[in-house]
């Protein structure tokens, strides 16, 4: 009993001098006092076991519960068994006690100071986790409760209680003791704290002004080492979360749940996007959706920083020039695989393997090259690119090229406002987020990009100010502190939400985005800019820019996309209250649609040919054989051999100009012929009115099918030999089998003369003016010209009645005595006037004559059967007829088998070619498929399609939230 009372006075006083000097109500540790009391509850009662109170609290109300104030309980004696002793032992060793006060009151003061202090380090270097609480979990402490009963100096301790009922008694009895001890001695402390309380202020305030500079220090790194130690577990929180969802999402794609995948919601918003890039607003509805504009100075780092935003090194680099040549759409998204693709091409690049990246690159070129037309630097049309990758900021994007103040040799003239059109088009867009990129090492007053940000957004509620090249910054700049002004949005006259500051690399362009990331890391861990507090630890590092650039970029979506939405739904009842009104009883057919349809109608065109009767082919390619070749057979091959007036000289003239003929012209002229022939039929089912169901707006789109499918046919080469070989085995028969053919081959031969006839009298009639008849009935004259060819022709005429067997040509004798005739009657003529006169009313003669004999030879195949020699009678003309015409029947059905069985199914070939070919050309089909009726259609197709996809973001965009 006696250790236990003299342990108690010890502990209280302990106790209660802390308190005083420290000028903190219970600050000692309250571990401390529960060990006191449980050592003292052993030394008396070894046999029992007290059992820790049982109280969970978090760590911040762990920090509130050790400063409460501590009063007495006044509790009643509780005898144990026996009955102590009522002495004078208390007294006794209080007065013990005191001789020892100074000792003790030295050791109760730097003790308690030191605890005093090095908790409070301990509470300070723990940092805030409020923020953090998805990460950390709550931190479970087990304590024992103080409750503050109110009056001073009195404390009371509260415990769960699992024991017996006597334990229970025990340590209320224990208590009391303590209690009373305390209150003997209080008195005697009073003096003592007085005088600790003097000394421990002054000693205290004296040392916290030497120590106050270096603990503001130490807490300065102490924090920025914490902030990177912790953004270092996020991050690692985060790559650990990044693997994880590539593997679920990796499970996804591989089909194990056997459910198919939703549409990313950027990928519905990337596809908003790319409709509206291809709409003509003719209708005043303009894009409004937001989008990330990336804008910068040249070479102020703009590529970069979307490259560490998109995590791989994706565009063309060099070395000062201008490589961003036209705005590129880069559309973020989450997926298990790191790849890009176009939005018009299905080859995905692989983002992890550098021969990828290098291709991706040269691609990029390629297709900024390709826009920009010849005479320009930069072009407005527009890239779409979509990069996929586990752990990516879902956003929308847009590089634009670099703004320049001075346009250097190998640049259009014009570049400088092309490229300030272009950046103040997107701009202007009052959804759109500018990413303003500016260079650190340069001097800011040599930025444009500022001033024109600042035109376009003067208050800067939609721009994000990024600063590049820091550590450049920080190596080159006098004046950290100008930084610091550019950060704080002092320096420029230009307003923004946020202001950032990022490291993109060394410079290197063969750098990995690992490697840029660390040094970007190691560089603001070592910064002084941090450490002294020019820059917030928010403000730096791209990850920080991309994730407060992809909050913003929802956040403007979500306030923004409803309302677009609104405004085409009210430009679709425009149209189609436009389209009721002119086209009632038409379907809306886009381009598209119209082209399928045409597409259709010249198919089966193409296979009406197929249908085409062979007898009709046969007819229609002898008929245009014979024109072609009627000229060749009368003037080079008859004529000739019928004015030699001679049988056996006929015969052998005719079969060496037809051998000459059938090896160099015939067998050519034949596939001409054919090829001609199929195409007119071609052209006549493609052309002609189809009824009441031909529509004119497919004519043009007809027209050019036609064309290019007769372009790219080509006959088959073999044909001209094969049939070389049949014309001249046609053309050596001559034996004429029965009397129908007799006749045919006269009166072909009457049609073919009489057509030349008639050539010729109207050639006489142009030469010598109209007869008599016509200058009575038409008031018409001749002229002198004329005049001259008709006193010619009449002399001519009179020559051949004295002579109706004259040669086909003019003796020099005969053409003196005509012109001398002439001259007698006062008419001057030119001897080549009197060849071209005779040449003409020679042939008339012939042909006349000629076609006298045919009606002779109608009685002639008799004579002929018989091989009987009769001069009158001598029908080689009609035999050579008949060849031609036997000729032209067996070529024009040999061309027949060719073009159904070959040719027509290659030209239908072709044709498809042409249609594929016309249907990947969307300019081919803007330019042939053209009016009102097709814009308008195209129109509400277009502004239907923007409002269901926004319809559908809408709804997944509130199905997310």
């Amino acid at each position: 009993m006696w250790r236990l009372r003299r342990a108690a006075v010890a502990c209280e006083v302990c106790h209660s001098l802390v308190k005083r000097s420290s000028g903190v109500q219970g600050t000692l540790p309250l571990q401390k006092l529960h060990l006191v009391s449980r050592s003292i509850y052993h030394s008396h009662h070894p046999t029992l076991k007290l059992q820790r109170p049982q109280f969970r609290t978090s760590f911040h109300q762990f920090s509130s519960l050790t400063n409460l104030p501590l009063r007495k309980l006044k509790l009643s004696p509780i005898k144990y068994g026996y009955q102590p002793r009522r002495n004078f032992w208390p007294a006794r060793l209080a007065a013990r006690l005191l001789k020892l006060r100074y000792l003790i009151l030295g050791s109760a003061v730097g003790g308690g100071y030191t605890a005093k202090k090095t908790f409070d380090q301990w509470k300070d270097m723990i940092p805030d986790l409020s923020d953090y609480k998805w990460i950390v979990p709550d931190i479970v402490w087990e304590i024992d409760e103080y409750i503050d009963l109110g009056s001073p100096g009195e404390t009371a301790f509260r415990a769960t209680d699992h024991g017996s009922e006597s334990d229970k008694h025990y340590r209320k009895g224990l208590l009391g003791e303590l209690i009373l001890l305390q209150q003997q001695i209080q008195e005697h402390e009073e003096e003592a704290r007085r005088a600790a309380g003097q000394y421990s202020t002054s000693y205290a305030q004296q040392k916290r002004k030497v120590t106050d500079k270096e603990k503001i220090d130490q807490l300065q790194e102490e924090l920025l080492h914490t902030q990177l130690k912790y953004q270092r577990i996020l991050e690692r929180l985060e790559k650990e979360n990044k693997e994880l969802r590539k593997l679920v999402l990796q499970k996804d794609d591989k089909g194990i749940h056997h459910r198919k995948l939703k549409k990313s919601l950027i990928d519905m918003y990337s596809e908003v996007l790319d409709v509206l890039s291809d709409y003509d607003a003719s209708y005043n509805t303009q894009d409004h959706l937001p989008r990330v504009v990336v804008v910068g100075d040249q070479s102020a780092g703009k590529t970069s920083v979307l490259e560490m935003i998109a995590q791989a090194r994706i565009f063309p680099r060099g070395s000062g020039e201008m490589m961003t040549r036209s705005p590129v759409k880069v559309t973020l998204s989450e997926g298990p695989h790191h790849v890009a693709l176009f939005k018009d091409s299905s080859r995905e690049f692989d983002l992890t393997k550098e021969e990828d990246l290098a291709a991706l690159r040269h691609e990029i070129e390629l297709r900024m090259r390709k826009n920009v037309k010849e005479g320009c630097t930069v072009s407005p049309e527009t890239i779409s690119l979509n990069v996929k990758g586990p752990g990516l900021q879902r956003m929308v994007l847009v590089d634009l090229p670099g703004v320049i103040n001075t346009v250097t040799s190998g640049m259009a003239p014009d570049t400088k406002e092309t490229i300030f059109s272009i950046s103040k088009a997107y701009m202007q867009n009052p959804n759109a987020i500018i990413l303003c990129i500016q260079d650190g090492s340069v001097d800011a007053e040599r930025s444009i990009v500022t001033d024109l940000v600042s035109q376009m957004d003067p208050h800067g509620r939609r721009t994000i100010f990024v600063l590049t090249k820091v550590d450049l910054a920080e190596k080159n700049v006098a004046s950290p502190s100008r930084i610091q002004q550019i950060i704080e949005g002092k320096l420029f006259p230009m307003k923004a939400l946020g202001y950032f500051a990022v490291v993109t690399g060394k410079g290197n362009s063969s750098e990995s985005i690992e490697a840029i990331r660390e040094y970007e890391e190691e560089f603001f861990q070592n910064s002084k800019l941090l450490k002294t507090s020019m820059l917030k630890a928010h403000q730096v590092t791209t990850r920080n820019l991309s994730l407060a650039v992809s909050d913003c970029f929802w956040k403007m979506v979500r306030e923004s996309v409803e309302q677009q939405a609104d405004s085409f739904k009210a430009t679709r009842f425009n149209l189609e209250t436009e389209w009721k009104n002119n086209y009632p009883r038409l379907r809306e057919l886009d381009r598209n649609e119209l082209f399928e349809k045409a597409k259709n109608e010249i198919l089966d065109e193409v296979i009406s040919l197929s249908q085409v009767t062979p007898k009709h082919w046969e007819e229609i390619l002898q008929q245009s054989l014979w024109e072609r070749v009627s000229t060749h057979v009368i003037e080079n091959i008859y004529l000739p051999a019928a004015q030699t007036m001679n049988s056996g000289t006929f015969n052998t003239t005719v079969d060496i100009k037809l051998k000459q003929w059938t090896d160099k012209q015939l067998p050519n002229k034949a596939v001409e012929v054919a090829w001609e022939t199929l195409q007119e039929e071609f052209s006549r089912f493609m052309t002609e009115p189809k009824g009441k169901e031909h529509d004119d707006i497919f004519d043009k789109l007809k027209e050019a099918v036609k064309e290019e499918s007769i372009k790219r046919h080509k006959w088959n080469d073999f044909a001209e030999d094969s049939l070389r070989v049949i014309q001249h085995n046609a053309l050596e028969d001559r034996s004429i089998s029965d009397k129908q053919q007799w006749d045919a081959a006269i009166y072909f031969m009457e049609e073919a003369l009489q057509a030349r006839l008639k050539d010729t009298e109207n050639a006489i009639e142009n030469m010598v003016g109209p007869d008599w008849k016509k200058r009575w009935l038409y008031w018409k004259n001749r002229t002198q010209e004329q005049f001259v060819h008709n006193e010619t022709k009449s002399e001519l005429e009179k020559m051949l009645k004295c002579n109706e067997e004259h040669p086909a040509y003019l003796a020099s004798d005969e053409i003196t005595t005509v012109r001398k005739n002439l001259e007698s009657r006062g008419v001057e003529v030119d001897p080549s006037l009197i060849k071209d006169t005779w040449h003409q009313v020679y042939r008339r003669h012939f042909l006349k004559t000629a076609l006298n004999h045919c009606n002779l030879c109608r009685r002639g195949f008799y004579y002929y059967q018989r091989h009987f020699v009769d001069s009158e009678l001598e029908c080689n003309d009609v035999v050579l007829f008949w060849r031609i015409q036997r000729m032209l029947a067996i070529t024009a059905n040999t061309l027949r088998q060719q073009l159904t069985n070959t040719e027509v199914r290659r030209l239908e070939k072709n044709v498809k070619e042409v249609l594929e070919d016309f249907a990947e050309d969307s300019e081919k089909k803007v330019k042939l498929l053209t009016g009102k009726r097709v814009q308008l259609a195209e129109d509400l197709k277009k502004v239907r399609e923007i409002q269901e996809k926004l319809d559908a973001f809408i709804e997944a965009l509130h199905q997310e939230k």
